[in-house]
């Protein structure tokens, strides 16, 4: 596939700020792929020895570590914009992997031509090192969860983060409701939960009319409601980079 970062339907959304022509010429520069992967593909292996970095730029990934028994911890969901495989790109192996939840399709951005930008272009660079700590923002918050959270408040924390998340780019209806691809393993992965506490404490979040769940959308009732739940108060997040 071949979109040129001139045709980015990304940027048409508002969420993302301008740049100037000169730079956007760079970041065209620097991509050289576009590619399509269907759902539970690798995008990011981990001990990969050279990996790239990418641009999700439609669907649904999240990243991930593996203990040697099997069990897996979700770090946090990748959503479109976002920059993937940076920390990765730091180590001379990955550490971690990222895995396709939907379809995607992604912007592929050697790191070597990345590397580039901190002698050439720093303002660019510095919207990579800003996309790599608004990528640990939401890996700390995931934690904050996960030490301090109830059950119900991971739960509504989570939900809560995607819905504005998903709200800046655009992709929450009118009616407060959303795609919602995630299964109930994926939530008990992200969030420290058994399967089977995640199955009460969605059953629960519903039975007290928090939110409605079918077909693979989620209905928010009352956003600002779960929001108190959650005990999230996150401040907004003004127009972020996207490379």
């Amino acid at each position: 596939m071949q979109v040129p970062c001139y045709e980015c339907e990304l940027r048409s959304c508002g969420l993302f700020k301008r740049i100037t022509p000169d730079e956007l010429g760079s970041i065209n520069e620097i991509k050289r792929e576009h590619l399509a992967l269907p759902a539970g593909s690798e995008i990011i292996r981990a001990g990969d020895e050279s990996p790239e970095l990418y641009t999700l730029y439609a669907g649904w990934a999240f990243r991930f570590k593996m203990l040697a028994d099997g069990r897996r911890q979700i770090l946090n969901f990748l959503l479109p914009g976002d920059l993937c495989g940076l920390q990765a790109a730091m180590f001379d192996a990955a550490l971690y992997g990222i895995e396709a939840l939907t379809d995607v399709e992604i912007c592929v951005l050697p790191r070597r031509k990345v590397w580039t930008l901190f002698d050439q272009k720093p303002g660019l660079a510095f919207d990579v090192a800003w996309l790599g700590a608004h990528s640990k923002s939401l890996v700390d918050e995931n934690l904050t969860s996960v030490g301090c959270r109830t059950a119900a408040e991971r739960v509504a924390a989570l939900i809560v983060m995607l819905y504005k998340r998903l709200k800046l780019l655009g992709m929450v209806a009118a009616d407060s409701s959303f795609e919602f691809p995630l299964t109930q393993q994926h939530i008990a992965d992200a969030l420290g939960l058994s399967l089977v506490h995640t199955n009460k404490t969605l059953a629960k979040l519903r039975r007290l009319g928090m939110f409605k769940l079918a077909k693979g959308r989620l209905t928010l009732a009352n956003p600002r409601v779960l929001a108190r739940v959650a005990l999230y108060f996150d401040e907004e997040v003004p127009q972020r980079p996207l490379i």
